[in-house]
C-alpha cells in the first residue's frame, strides 16, 4: 500500500486547500498558480501537510498529554501559560517523524535543489490550518526558520515549526479568537530563499495602514532580510503608490520617506547554530533607499494584481497584507507571502471616531515616532526589556520598549499604550496595536531611556502621523459620530488643509474635497528651504546655513530636484487622499518675514515694515527677485498633474492685485508647462483684496474661479490689521461693509458662471455669516476638519428653512 501524500508542491495548490497545509501555504500555492502567469514573481517550494503532524503525534500517542496541558489552562496565568507552552512544544518536537514523511521531505528537498542548483537555502515556515482567515491573521504566532541548508538542518526546522503551534502566544491567540487547540494543525512551507540578504525586503499593505484608505499601496522595507521590517527591530524606508492613476497608466511614486534601517539581516559566516545574524547598516546605505522607484512601481503592480484577485474570489474587495524580498545577485523582485488583512479594513466607514485632546498645549512632549492607531491613551509606564520583566506588567499600563516580538502578544492585550524605541508603521507593534485598538508610538528613538518607570504619561496618536507622548494625564475626549443618515447640504461642504501626514485621515471625512491646500505649509514643514537658496546655495552668506540646505538636497539630483520633487509629494498626497474629488492648491502665500525664516532665507528677502501689505502673493511670482522661486513652484505642480496623473489638482492665485499681475501671472504659468484650460487644469484666484470685488467681471475672464479669503478681505475692507491686539475689536467679517463685499463677490461670480467659494473662518466662527452665504447661494464653503460635520448640519437646516433640497 503506498504511503500517504504527506508532500504538496505549490503549484499543485490553491485557496481551497487550508485544511490540508493551513493558510499560508494555500496562498502561497494560489499565488504561485494564478498570478505567476500575470508576472508577479513567487518563490518555488512545496508543503508538508497537516497529516504529517497529525499523524506524528498519534504514532507517538502525544493527544492525551496535550489535552491534560491545555483543556484547562487559564492562559491569563502568565507562568502557568509558559509552563504548559514549554512541555507541549517538547511533546510535539519529541515525537519521531514518521518515515514516510521523512522520506518524501528529503526526496522533495532534493527535487527542489535540483531545479535550482547548488547552494540551494530554504525558508522554513509555518503554516496552521486556520490561518490567514478575514476574521483572524495568526501573523507571528508561530516560528520562521530561514537560511536552512541540507537536509539534516531541514528536518529539524520542520519539527521546530511544527512544535511552534503552542508557542505561548499561539495559545494565548486560539484562546482569545474562540479556535479549539485540538481542531488547528500545522502545515510547513519550504520555500526557496531569496537573497535579500544582499539586497532588501519588507511588507506592503493595499491599504493605508493608519486611516483605512483603501486607494493606496503602502509599502515598507530595509535591508537584507525582511524579520527585522516585520518584528520592528529597523526603522524602514515608507513608499506610497496611488492604485487609481496607476490602473490608468501613470508611473509615479507618490511620496517616500527614508528610515534609519539601524540593522540588516544577513546569512551568518559559516556554519553556526543560527543561520542569520544582524549587523550594523553602513552609514551610506542608511542615507539611500532600500528600494529604487523602478522596484516599488514593480511592488505595487504585483500588490494591485493580488488584490484584485483575492477581491475577485471573496465577491468583494479584499484589502491584503504582503512580503515581499528583493533578490541581490539579480535584482528581481519576488512576493513571499500574502494574506488578507485583518484589522484596519474591518472598521466601520459609517461610524467616524475622533479622538480630541483637551489640555491646554503646557504639557510636555516626552518622545515622539510614528503614530499608529489615530486615539489618545493615558498610564503609568512599564519598561520592559526583555521577556523575564513581563510577569510585573499591570493591565492598563503603558508598555514602553526597545521593540516587541509575538511571544509578548498575552501581555500586550492588556496595555492601555505601546511605545517602541524602533519599528515603523507595519512592525509587529503596530500591527499587534492596530488589532487589538490602542495607540502606539513606534520608532520613537530613546523612549525607553527618557520615560521612567511608573510616571503617568499620555500617548497620542490623534494629531497626525507623528505620535506624541506626553508628560502626565493630558484629558481628551472621544466623539462618535454616525454618518449612516448624514444630510448632505447643497452648497459643497470642503476642508481647508495644509499637511500631507493628515490628508488620507481627513479625506475619509463626508466632505467635497479640499477647497483650500496651503502649499507654504508644506515648504516650511517638509521642505524647510527657501526654494532661491536651493538654486543659489553660492550665495547664501552662512556657512553653517549654507551646509544645511546641502545636506538636505544631498540625496537628488541638486537643489531644483530636491524643491520640486519633496512639494509634488507633498501637494501629491493631499490630491491622491481626495481623488477624484477637487483639491484647489494656492500657490506660496508667505509674506516676506515668513519666507525670511525659511532655511537660507535672510540673504533672498528684503525687510519689510508691513510685509502683509508688501512682497507677497502674485507680485512675488513675476518679480525678478523670486521669478526661479516660482518656476519650481510650477515645476511641482506640473509633475502632479502630468506625471502623477492626479488631475483633480486645481491651482489658486492668491493676492492678486491687479488685472496685469493677474495676465502676466497666467502667462508665466503657462510658460512653465501650467496653460489654463489645457488638460482640464482650472486656475482659481483668491477674492481678498476689494479690487477684486470691484473688478469682478473682468477678473472673472482670466480665471475659473473665486475663493473668499474672509480674513483679509476684511482687513482691507475695513482697514485693520488682523494681527493688531488693540484694534482687535474693529475686525468684524459681519460688518454691513463686508456683508455687503461678500454679496457683491458671490453674484459677481455668479454672473459670470465662474465657482464661488469661501475658505476663510468667518463661516466656522459665526453662523449667521454661513447663512447669508448659503442665502446667497454660495458654491462651497471650506472648513478645518474640526468645523466639516457640525457646519455641514447646520448649512443642511439653512437650506432645509431656505426651501432648498438636501443630497442624499
Amino acid at each position: 500500500m503506498p504511503a500517504a501524500p504527506y508532500i504538496r508542491w505549490f503549484r499543485e495548490l490553491s485557496l481551497s486547500d487550508i485544511p490540508l497545509v493551513g493558510g499560508k501555504n494555500a496562498s502561497l500555492g494560489e499565488l504561485f498558480q494564478q498570478l505567476t502567469p500575470l508576472g508577479v514573481r513567487v518563490p518555488d517550494g512545496f508543503a508538508v501537510t497537516a497529516p504529517a503532524y497529525r499523524d506524528a503525534l498519534t504514532a507517538a500517542g502525544a493527544w492525551p498529554e496535550l489535552h491534560g496541558l491545555l483543556d484547562k489552562l487559564d492562559k491569563t496565568d502568565v507562568a502557568a501559560l509558559a509552563r504548559a507552552g514549554a512541555r507541549a512544544r517538547e511533546i510535539v518536537y519529541g515525537a519521531p517523524m514518521p518515515a514516510a514523511v521523512e522520506q518524501q521531505v528529503r526526496e522533495a528537498w532534493r527535487a527542489l535543489k535540483a531545479a535550482s542548483g547548488e547552494g540551494l537555502s530554504v525558508a522554513v515556515r509555518s503554516s496552521a490550518t486556520a490561518e490567514d482567515l478575514p476574521s483572524a491573521s495568526f501573523a507571528g504566532q508561530h516560528d520562521t526558520y530561514l537560511n536552512i541548508q541540507g537536509e539534516e538542518m531541514l528536518i529539524d526546522a520542520v519539527k521546530r515549526c511544527q512544535a511552534s503551534l503552542f508557542t505561548d502566544r499561539a495559545i494565548s491567540y486560539r484562546t482569545d479568537n474562540g479556535f479549539d487547540h485540538f481542531k488547528v494543525s500545522l502545515s510547513v512551507a519550504v520555500m526557496q530563499m531569496v537573497r535579500s540578504d544582499l539586497a532588501s525586503a519588507g511588507v506592503m499593505f493595499t491599504i493605508d495602514t493608519e486611516s483605512g484608505h483603501p486607494d493606496v499601496v503602502f509599502i515598507t522595507g530595509a535591508w537584507g532580510l525582511g524579520e527585522n521590517v516585520v518584528q520592528g527591530a529597523v526603522d524602514p524606508d515608507e513608499f506610497y503608490v496611488h492604485k487609481p492613476t496607476f490602473r490608468q497608466g501613470f508611473r509615479s511614486v507618490l511620496r517616500k520617506t527614508l528610515g534609519d534601517k539601524q540593522v540588516h539581516m544577513v546569512y551568518a559566516p559559516g556554519r553556526t547554530r543560527e543561520p542569520v545574524v544582524n549587523r550594523p547598516t553602513p552609514r551610506a546605505d542608511r542615507r539611500r533607499y532600500c528600494l529604487s522607484d523602478a522596484d516599488v512601481l514593480v511592488l505595487a503592480d504585483a500588490a494591485i494584481k493580488i488584490e484584485d484577485h483575492y477581491s475577485r474570489l471573496a465577491g468583494e474587495r479584499r484589502a491584503m497584507d504582503i512580503e515581499w524580498a528583493k533578490n541581490g545577485p539579480d535584482g528581481e523582485v519576488f512576493i513571499v507571502q500574502a494574506r488578507p488583512e485583518t484589522a484596519i479594513s474591518q472598521r466601520n466607514a459609517l461610524m467616524l471616531e475622533e479622538y480630541v485632546l483637551d489640555g491646554d498645549g503646557t504639557s510636555s512632549v516626552r518622545a515622539t515616532g510614528r503614530a499608529v492607531g489615530a486615539k489618545v491613551a493615558t498610564g503609568r509606564v512599564r519598561l520592559v526589556t526583555d521577556a523575564r520583566h513581563l510577569s510585573a506588567f499591570q493591565p492598563g499600563e503603558v508598555l514602553v520598549a526597545d521593540t516587541t516580538t509575538p511571544d509578548w502578544e498575552p501581555v500586550m492585550k492588556t496595555a492601555a499604550a505601546i511605545v517602541t524605541n524602533r519599528g515603523g508603521r507595519t512592525c509587529h507593534a503596530a500591527i499587534v496595536a492596530r488589532e487589538l485598538g490602542i495607540p502606539a508610538v513606534v520608532g520613537a528613538e530613546h523612549a525607553s531611556e527618557v520615560l521612567r518607570d511608573g510616571e503617568t504619561v499620555t500617548v497620542s496618536c490623534a494629531e497626525g502621523a507623528v505620535g506624541k507622548v506626553y508628560e502626565g494625564a493630558v484629558a481628551f475626549h472621544k466623539q462618535v459620530t454616525d454618518l449612516t443618515d448624514l444630510q448632505r447640504p447643497v452648497t459643497e461642504i470642503m476642508v481647508n488643509l495644509g499637511n500631507p501626514e493628515l490628508a488620507f485621515q481627513v479625506s475619509q471625512m463626508p466632505c467635497d474635497g479640499v477647497g483650500l491646500a496651503r502649499m507654504e505649509f508644506i515648504i516650511n514643514e517638509h521642505i524647510k528651504v527657501h526654494p532661491m537658496a536651493v538654486l543659489h546655495p553660492e550665495r547664501i552668506t552662512d556657512a553653517a546655513e549654507r551646509a544645511r540646505v546641502l545636506a538636505l538636497s544631498a540625496g537628488y539630483a541638486d537643489g531644483a530636484s530636491y524643491f520640486i520633487e519633496r512639494l509634488a509629494e507633498g501637494v501629491g498626497t493631499i490630491a491622491a487622499a481626495f481623488y477624484p474629488r477637487p483639491v484647489i492648491v494656492r500657490l506660496s502665500d508667505f509674506k516676506s518675514n515668513e519666507y525670511a525664516a525659511l532655511i537660507g532665507g535672510r540673504d533672498f528677502e528684503p525687510h519689510e515694515e508691513n510685509p502683509m501689505l508688501g512682497f507677497r502673493g502674485a507680485a512675488r511670482y513675476i518679480h525678478p527677485a523670486y521669478a526661479e522661486g516660482f518656476a519650481l513652484e510650477c515645476a511641482a505642480m506640473k509633475r502632479v498633474r502630468e506625471v502623477m496623473g492626479l488631475t483633480n489638482l486645481k491651482l489658486m492665485v492668491p493676492f492678486c492685485r491687479r488685472l496685469e499681475e493677474a495676465r502676466r501671472v497666467l502667462e508665466a504659468m503657462a510658460s512653465h508647462g501650467l496653460q489654463r484650460g489645457e488638460n482640464g487644469l482650472e486656475v482659481y484666484v483668491m477674492c481678498e483684496i476689494p479690487n477684486n470685488v470691484l473688478l469682478i467681471d473682468e477678473f472673472a475672464e482670466l480665471f475659473d474661479g473665486f475663493s473668499i479669503g474672509s480674513n483679509d478681505l476684511t482687513q482691507l475692507t475695513l482697514g485693520v490689521d488682523r494681527d493688531s491686539a488693540i484694534v482687535a475689536e474693529s475686525f468684524d467679517e459681519q460688518d454691513p461693509g463686508m456683508l455687503k463685499m461678500l454679496k457683491l463677490a458671490v453674484e459677481g461670480a455668479q454672473r459670470n458662471h465662474r465657482h464661488s467659494g469661501i475658505c476663510g473662518q468667518a463661516p466656522s466662527d459665526h453662523i449667521e455669516v454661513a447663512r447669508y452665504l448659503v442665502g446667497l447661494g454660495i458654491d462651497s464653503i471650506s472648513l478645518t476638519p474640526d468645523r466639516v460635520l457640525r457646519t455641514m448640519q447646520a448649512v443642511h437646516e439653512i437650506e432645509v428653512a431656505q426651501g432648498r433640497t438636501g443630497r442624499a
